[in-house]
Order: C-alpha cells, then sequence, then structure tokens
C-alpha cells in the first residue's frame, strides 16, 4: 500500500503536505519516514502518530524522528526558519496541552517563531493581564480552549492582532466533547476572530502560518 504524495503543495500554497497518521497502516507510515529520515530526503511532519503506533516503528526509523508524545506529532526534520513574525500560542488550562503543543510543534517544523502561554483560563483574569503585553509582542495569536472557550473572546477584546481559536474537547457533560467551546467561539462578540475544527491545533498553526508568510513577503 503507498500513499499519492502531493509533492507540489508548497508551491501551490507556502504550506508542505503533512501525514496525518490516525488510520494509516504502519507499513505506510513506516516507508514515508524511511524516504524522508534518509540523508537528503525532503523534511516531513506527521500528526496524529500515538504513542503505541511510534513504538511499533522499527528502532531504526523511530531514531530518524523528533517525536512529541503529549501533542502526538513527529518530524523527519524542520524547514528553514523565517526571518520575520512571531505566534503567540495561548492555552486555557494544562488540560488543552495536547492541542497547543500540536500548534506549537507545527509552527516549529514550518520555521515559525512561536511562544507558548499555559494556563491563562479565564477563571483567573490575572493571569492573561500578566501576559498580555508578551501575547501582543507576537503578530499572530492562537488561542486554544475547551470547556466554555471564553479565553477566545477575552483576549479577541484585548489584542490587535489576528486571532485563530481552537475549541478543544475538553469539559464535563455539556461540554459535549468540544461542541459547546466550538459553539462559543463561533458566537463570540470579539469581531473579526476565525475559528477553527475541534482540536485542530495544526490547522490553527497553518492559518497562522499564511499570515506569517505574507509577512515574510511583503
Amino acid at each position: 500500500m503507498s500513499i499519492l504524495f502531493d509533492h507540489s503543495r508548497q508551491e501551490r500554497i507556502g504550506l508542505p503536505e503533512t501525514v496525518f497518521c490516525q488510520g494509516k497502516p504502519l507499513c505506510v507510515i513506516a516507508g514515508l519516514v524511511a524516504e524522508h529520515g534518509r540523508p537528503g530526503g525532503s523534511p516531513l511532519f506527521f500528526t496524529r502518530l500515538a504513542p503505541e503506533v511510534f513504538a511499533a516503528l522499527d528502532p531504526g526509523l523511530q531514531r530518524l524522528l523528533d517525536y512529541h508524545e503529549l501533542s502526538r506529532t513527529a518530524h523527519t526534520a524542520v524547514l528553514p526558519p523565517l526571518p520575520r513574525g512571531r505566534v503567540a500560542v495561548v492555552s486555557a488550562g494544562t488540560s488543552d496541552g495536547p492541542v497547543a503543543h500540536e500548534a506549537r510543534r507545527t509552527l516549529d517544523y514550518l520555521g515559525i517563531g512561536n511562544t507558548l502561554f499555559e494556563d491563562n483560563g479565564v477563571a483567573g483574569l490575572w493571569r492573561v493581564a500578566a501576559n498580555l503585553e508578551a501575547i501582543n509582542a507576537h503578530d499572530v495569536v492562537i488561542v486554544v480552549a475547551g470547556m466554555d472557550a471564553a479565553l477566545a473572546s477575552v483576549l479577541g477584546g484585548l489584542t490587535p492582532k489576528p486571532v485563530m481559536a481552537v475549541p478543544t474537547s475538553v469539559g464535563y457533560g455539556v461540554a459535549e466533547g468540544g461542541r459547546t467551546a466550538l459553539f462559543s467561539m463561533l458566537a463570540s462578540c470579539a469581531p473579526g476572530v476565525g475559528v477553527c475544527n475541534i482540536d485542530n491545533g495544526y490547522g490553527a498553526a497553518c492559518a497562522a502560518a499564511r499570515i506569517i508568510r505574507l509577512i515574510n513577503h511583503a
């Protein structure tokens, strides 16, 4: 079994193809690691690479990957750093860590400078206030939050920078696996907040990357 790889995606849209590992046979993932991890191979990023799948890879292939268990991401190498533009990744709580770190790791892979600000939930607004100046020093802000996802509206009303909001599937009962957070972000009264899919830190990072690329090509 093989994968029809989109080698020209970076030339078209500025973002290379990424391998979404969930549901893919181990042999396909192993083949891609072997191909792109060899000397001279093009850098490749893997998302939703579960720890048990990574553990099932041959140790020689594992050594070709920089693997991060919490975010379930891996890369063979990273792209050249972009000289301008930084992204702030702001999470509401430690429980949002897998999604926030997926966004951070994606930005790292794409060569985009970033800072992760964890534990800025609205139950303690002093935490947001303490970090606001540092957050506003960035060019794009990614907000990662579950439960009522109020952090997206709060930051959307405090920063002039583009905001990409990511609802997470964190929360009890009526949080409904992130649907409540999604609806809250979509219904935000803070104008101009972009909303990504539930738990899609990768997608938010790619949206931010499009803006950062414009800054570098201005």
